[in-house]
């Protein structure tokens, strides 16, 4: 061999050492890392994008439940009403060990290198733990699930102040296997709400033969309260509903509703007059004590007098009789045997002349409005011909009259009679109304009035005009 063929043989020597050195660490680097990974996930390794190569399942659990979280359940009734369970409650827990050991078991170790040309990504799911016993404990304090049992739900009809109800216990019952199958997946899936009536854990249990019997007998019995008559006063109704309606159902001695040959229940007519009695007493306004507000601005009693509504009870006991067994729709305004300005409680309304009798002062208001005021002179009071208090109408307007007495007789231009023989008039003798003349040199009983304020008074007043006639203090 030449020189220069040693000093190639030589060259390619050192260059195959060079290379097989270079294989023996690549060899070597790769048992090493397979080692390695023996104990940790492989290289490129993620997990729910976390990085992963090289930890423990250990590590790894302990970094995923770093981005778990879960504050608890909220339950609503079939009302709407929430009801909470906190996580802490039931020891609400996340852990992925399980699923991460059998992802480690799958990978091998030797197959690493594999992960450099791709990265792995693994997307693992929890496994979720809780205190069952305790969650039901929990449960059994919520109002939800501490209805009566099935077995002890009843069909009965009451009665109270809105007159008689049904109460179904076996509508909308809670099925308890069904509302705690319901929390478990809500609670497993990490949702944060559950609507038990629209996850279908309400449901109606079947009625027994006493039961449908109480029901055929509530039909009745709603049937008999569904009155659509409405009693008519002025701005006021007063409808009959089934708080009234079921007083009228007639019964025997003990207390059992009574049917007529259809099996209707029967009308208790006397339960229906005393009802019309009831209204007259409410309604009928005549000679009733009514609060007044004065133009002063203050609010005195006024009792007595002739106007007023006073119902016509006979007639009115007869129509209802008839109606109700109708089974009558309508509003209803009652027949009266006397009527007044206004209907209902507030019977004197906005057009009406006051006689403050005190201040010695008459005012007319119509539609509300002040349209005259003038001085007066009322009953003498030191001869005991007082003008009596109370509410009453003018029931006559006339001119020229002659008004006679024991003692007198006068001729008044103007006449407006609104009690018996008392009335409003002028007073062409007078030459000064007001003060306190009426205690010693007023007149017989009437209301003595200024010509020119009596003839503009004349002039509007129509007949039917409430006068409240009052003093204070008396």
């Amino acid at each position: 061999m030449n020189r220069k063929k040693a000093k190639k043989w030589k060259k390619a020597k050192k260059t195959g050492i060079a290379i097989g050195a270079f294989f023996s660490l690549l060899l070597v680097s790769y048992v090493g890392l397979s080692e390695y990974y023996k104990n940790g996930f492989c290289y490129g390794t993620w997990i729910n994008h976390v990085y992963c190569t090289g930890k423990t399942i250990e590590e790894v659990n302990d970094e995923l439940l770093k981005s778990c979280s879960y504050e608890g359940l909220t339950i609503y009734d079939d009302k709407g009403n929430p009801y909470r369970i906190e996580a802490e409650e039931i020891d609400f827990m996340f852990d992925f060990k399980e699923a991460l050991k059998d992802y480690f078991v799958g990978q091998n170790p030797y197959h690493w290198i594999n992960n450099l040309l791709q990265a792995k990504e693994k997307m693992l799911e929890p496994v979720i733990s809780y205190d069952e016993e305790r969650l039901w404990e929990i449960l059994e304090s919520v109002p939800a699930f501490m209805g009566k049992k099935a077995e002890e739900r009843q069909v009965f009809i009451k009665k109270n102040d809105g007159g008689y109800l049904l109460i179904d216990e076996r509508t909308g019952v809670l099925n308890e296997e069904k509302a705690k199958d319901a929390v478990r997946q809500k609670l497993l899936s990490l949702e944060t709400e559950l609507d038990l009536g629209e996850s279908g854990c309400y449901e109606d249990l079947p009625y027994t033969a006493a039961m449908k019997a109480e029901l055929d007998k509530w039909e009745k019995i709603k049937e008999f309260q569904d009155c659509r008559i409405v009693y008519a006063f002025g701005e006021e109704q007063v409808p009959i509903d089934a708080s009234i309606a079921c007083n009228f159902i007639a019964m025997d001695e003990n207390g059992d509703f009574l049917y007529d040959d259809n099996g209707r229940l029967l009308q208790d007519n006397e339960k229906i007059e005393e009802f019309v009695d009831f209204l007259a007493n409410e309604y009928d306004t005549v000679g009733k004590i009514r609060q007044f507000e004065t133009t002063k601005g203050d609010v005195v009693p006024v009792e007595g007098g002739i106007y007023g509504n006073r119902i016509d009870r006979k007639e009115e006991k007869e129509y209802l009789i008839q109606a109700f067994s109708a089974q009558a729709a309508e509003i209803h305004i009652p027949q009266y045997l006397q009527e007044g300005w206004a209907y209902g409680k507030n019977d004197i309304g906005d057009t009406y002349i006051e006689v403050d009798m005190t201040e010695q002062m008459m005012y007319y208001y119509l539609d509300g409005r002040l349209r005259l005021e003038t001085p007066v002179v009322t009953g003498n009071t030191g001869r005991r011909w007082g003008t009596p208090e109370g509410v009453n109408f003018v029931y006559g307007k006339a001119v020229n009259r002659i008004l006679s007495g024991p003692g007198y007789e006068s001729h008044v231009n103007f006449w407006m009679p609104v009690k018996g023989n008392i009335g409003i008039h002028d007073a062409p003798w007078r030459n000064e109304f007001g003060g306190d003349i009426y205690e010693t040199a007023g007149s017989h009983g009437c209301i003595n009035t200024p010509y020119d304020a009596m003839k503009e008074l004349y002039g509007m007043v129509q007949t039917g005009t409430p006068v409240v006639m009052f003093y204070r203090g008396s």
